[in-house]
């Protein structure tokens, strides 16, 4: 006669040999957490010589001019923000960060407003056509910026915008239109196209699809790439240094023209460049969810 406890399955049943080996599987090996604490000291190590040079900044604009560029550095000081008062006071620089955020708005709005039809249509119109425009988006964006640049500048003197905002925001966007288009390109690619179809069955229209389902869809990627496109443009040197010159010149020209000059226009320097920094570092903490967002946009449940 055969004896059976309700509720046990002598198939699931296991040993304590058994058991003992599932936690032994599940016990991290030792190589592995010795990697994991190397990756994390490597990874400190890298942040902090990457903040190094702007907390370096930040103590230069906030020390007595006597003492800002001591040998060996003075770390024992009373704070200062002359610097600061300094630099809006007796420069432009008011002018030079609403030059910078001009750019870098325009270029950013024109350069999504161009790249998610453009990206929508590679996604969705396959061949050879597509592929090859690809390509040419992502050799134009690897050339020097020299052989771009200076074209610009012979181009913007023969059309008298030379020294322009306008003319420096349409630069931006010829440079950054590719990362854009490539970049949306992979979030539309996302997408089923199911959808589409099943949109222009119920009588919607192409462009009906791309602004009524897509770019509402796409609204964590569209944001992900503008602030992409911001912060290059933002940050942008060597573009704003060949077409610029008094008028609309940006945050970043203004900066090295500061440079080796007397001991108080590089605190100056100090100052632009912590002031220059910090709408950087803001836009990207709040970047990173929507980052995370937009790479996981797409994704069509249900």
């Amino acid at each position: 006669m055969t004896v059976e406890i309700a509720g046990t399955d002598a198939r699931s049943a296991r040993t304590p040999v058994q058991a003992a080996g599932d936690v032994t599987r599940r016990r991290p090996r030792p190589g592995r957490s010795r990697m994991a604490v190397v990756s994390a000291i490597l990874l400190a190590v890298t942040c902090l010589l990457m903040v190094f040079p702007f907390v370096w900044a930040a103590l230069a604009s906030t020390k007595p001019t006597d003492v800002a560029f001591a040998n060996p550095p003075v770390f024992r000081y009373t704070p200062t923000f002359s610097a600061y008062v300094d630099l809006w006071q007796t420069t432009d620089f008011y002018l030079y960060l609403i030059n910078t955020v001009v750019v870098a708005v325009i270029s950013t709005v024109v350069a999504l407003l161009v790249g998610i039809p453009c990206a929508y249509a590679l996604s969705r119109y396959g061949g050879v056509a597509s592929v090859v425009l690809l390509i040419l988006a992502l050799v134009f964006r690897a050339l020097p910026r020299f052989a771009v640049v200076l074209p610009m500048y012979d181009i913007t003197r023969s059309l008298g915008i030379y020294d322009t905002t306008y003319a420096m925001a349409a630069a931006l966007i010829v440079i950054n239109q590719p990362f854009t288009i490539w970049l949306l390109r992979n979030f539309f690619a996302e997408i089923p196209r199911e959808l589409d179809e099943a949109a222009m069955v119920d009588g919607c229209t192409r462009v009906g699809v791309l602004t009524r389902i897509m770019v509402p869809l796409m609204g964590p990627g569209i944001l992900t790439a503008g602030i992409f496109v911001f912060l290059f443009a933002f940050q942008e040197y060597l573009t704003a240094a060949v077409l610029t010159d008094t008028t609309s010149k940006t945050v970043p020209v203004f900066i090295a023209t500061q440079l080796g000059q007397n001991l108080p226009l590089l605190q100056q320097a100090s100052a632009a460049t912590v002031l220059l920094t910090l709408p950087v570092v803001g836009i990207a903490f709040i970047a990173q969810k929507y980052l995370v967002a937009g790479l996981a946009s797409g994704a069509v449940k249900g």
